[in-house]
This record gives C-alpha cells, structure tokens and sequence, in this order.
C-alpha cells in the first residue's frame, strides 16, 4: 500500500463520515462551456487559448475554497469552508469527502471548515482551519498536528489563505471570517487581521497588521514581492509588498477594483511562471501582468473564490460557490 492509500485509508478509518448531507460526484458527467473569457488586451491570448473551454466538474457543494493539486497522487484537494468538509475530485473518482467533518464541536456558525490547504514536501496536506483556529498538518495516521494556533499566547482569528516559500516557511492570513461575529465576536483575542510567516520549526512572525481583511496570497515568480488580497467590501484591492530576508515591507496598491459592481471580492490568487496574476475578484479570474495591466477575465458560470494550479501545471482549477471548475491554458504555473 503507497503513502497516498495509506493516508486515505487511516482517515477514513478515524473520522466518521457522515451519510447526511453527503455529496458524492462520482458519477457526475462534466460540462463542458460553463462559463466565458472577456479579453480586454492581445496578450491574453498568449495566456488563455482562443478556443479555451470552462468545464465545470462537480457541483451540489455549499461554498468551495482552497483548491490544491497533489502531483503525487493525482488529485485535487479543497474545502467546503461552509459544508465542513474537505474533498478530494480525480478524473477517474470525480468528487468524494476525504475529512468529513473537518471541525467536530457544536457550533452555528456556518464557517468552520478549513479553507486554505497546501501541501508540504513530505506531501502531507496542510489545512488552514477556521473552527479549529489553527494550521495544521495532516498526518498518515489521519490525526491532525497543530502547526501554530496562536500568537504570543493570544489564539488566532482563522487561517484563511497560506503561500509557500521555497524556503519552506509558511506565509498565511489570519482575518476573522470563522468567528461568528467577525471582528466584534467575543471569542477574538487579537485585535487586528494579521499576515504571519512560519517556519519550519515553528516559529511564528507577524508580518502585516494594517490591512483590514488579508485573504488570498501569492508570491511572483521571483519571490521578491508578495501579493495578498483584501476582501474588505470597503476596501477591495490587492496590496503588493517587497520581500526582503524574508519579511514584508513597502505595501503599495497593485489594483483596485472598488469600482466593480460584480459579485465577488479580491479572494484566493496564483501566479504564473512568467510572473503574471491570476487573482479571484468581481465575476471571476481577473489576469494582471506584472505590472499590473488588466489583461482579461475568466468568469465560470459561478464566481470563484480560489484557484489552484494542476495537472501538469497548466490547468487551473476553480472553487467557485457550489461547484468546482477547470480551463486548460497556455501558461502554467508551480505545483507544491
């Protein structure tokens, strides 16, 4: 038996997946045109091929979020923040819970799945959990890890987004969406929306307190600037900030898009190996090269709030409200 039927195997021996409520797409048979490109710029094309195809691959989901691909096994990983759930979708399995439930204690707050998920070098997943309040580490036994929960002795808000430095430290944003009554609930002991790094080791660092709500994060291809979403209704932007040893500075606007009327705030982001932004935003994939220049917008059927790179690095896969999409591009992108 390999690692991946193992892992599998000991989480759905240790966690009760519960028929209620169960959504299974095995059998769901893949839509093809779900949804359309606006090109705004010539360059786009070289991005996104004329003919692209949206195809949606599973639905029936309550909010979908932090999609990541796992080259080893083949298979794609990602949150139903809201249905408690973590999925894995395979072309041949389609969608099937893997952590079923993700947060075991009452509670009615609808948010208290996990929502962002990497993938360290060991291939164990990383979970980014609002209800547990924490990072934490999947291991084969199908236990969970506390990476960190707090900071100086005051519990985080709720992991929300998490980007991987070639380093191996852990970059995440800690907003207050998993706490019922966001940054008024009584159960908040910090007093801000932090970005944080961590170490291997364990070592926590509060990068950025000022931005209001920090959500989605990536570096360019370089890794000398770290991009990172607000998804304020107020304040809708994505900040750019220099990285130098490591830590933040210099944050500055890289666009705004307060503007927009469409359903959707700056959300989850990746980046090509070419250094241009696929960002979540307004009614869909916003593409930004990098310099900022608005080149065009994928917009499936449902707005999407994270994207993750897969295959072979050239597909992006779309957590999109209550279903899950694809495109296949002309570019790729970094697998962890």
């Amino acid at each position: 038996m390999n690692f991946a039927e193992k892992l599998i195997s000991a989480v759905l021996a240790g966690i009760l997946l519960s028929a209620c409520g169960d959504t299974n797409n095995s059998e769901f048979e893949i839509q093809n045109n779900a949804g359309t490109i606006d090109r705004n710029d010539p360059r786009i094309d070289s991005l996104v091929p004329i003919d692209a195809n949206i195809q949606k691959l599973a639905e029936g989901f309550t909010f979908t979020e932090g999609p990541v691909w796992d080259r080893r096994n083949n298979r794609l990983y990602f949150s139903d923040v809201r249905g408690n759930t973590i999925y894995s979708w395979s072309e041949e399995a389609g969608a099937r819970p893997f952590i079923q439930p993700v947060y075991a204690e009452d509670s009615e707050h609808p948010s208290v799945g996990s929502n962002g998920l990497t993938i360290d070098d060991e291939g164990r997943l990383l979970l980014m959990e609002h209800g547990y309040r924490r990072v934490s580490r999947l291991e084969p036994s199908g236990e969970r890890t506390t990476l960190i929960d707090n900071y100086r002795g005051m519990r985080l808000n709720s992991p929300n987004d998490v980007a991987r430095h070639s380093n191996g430290w852990l970059y995440f944003t800690d907003p207050s969406y998993g706490l019922a009554e966001l940054e008024n609930d009584p159960l908040r002991e910090l007093d801000y929306n932090g970005i944080y790094r961590l170490s291997p080791e364990g070592e926590i660092q509060l990068l950025e307190r000022n931005q209001t709500r920090p959500n989605g994060l990536a570096f360019s291809a370089d890794e000398e600037t770290l991009y990172v979403a607000n998804s304020d209704a107020d304040n809708k932007v994505w900040y750019a900030y220099t990285v130098i040893h490591g830590i933040i500075g210099n944050p500055r606007i890289f666009y705004d898009v307060n503007d927009q009327t469409a359903t959707g705030a700056a959300d989850g982001m990746k980046v090509d190996v070419n250094g241009n932004i696929f960002a979540t935003g307004p009614g869909g994939v916003w593409i930004f090269d990098p310099d900022g220049s608005h080149l065009g917008t994928i917009k499936p059927d449902e707005v999407p709030a994270n994207i993750a790179w897969g295959d072979d690095g050239s597909t992006l896969y779309m957590t999109a409200r209550t279903g899950l999409y694809r495109i296949r591009l002309n570019t790729s992108g970094e697998i962890p």
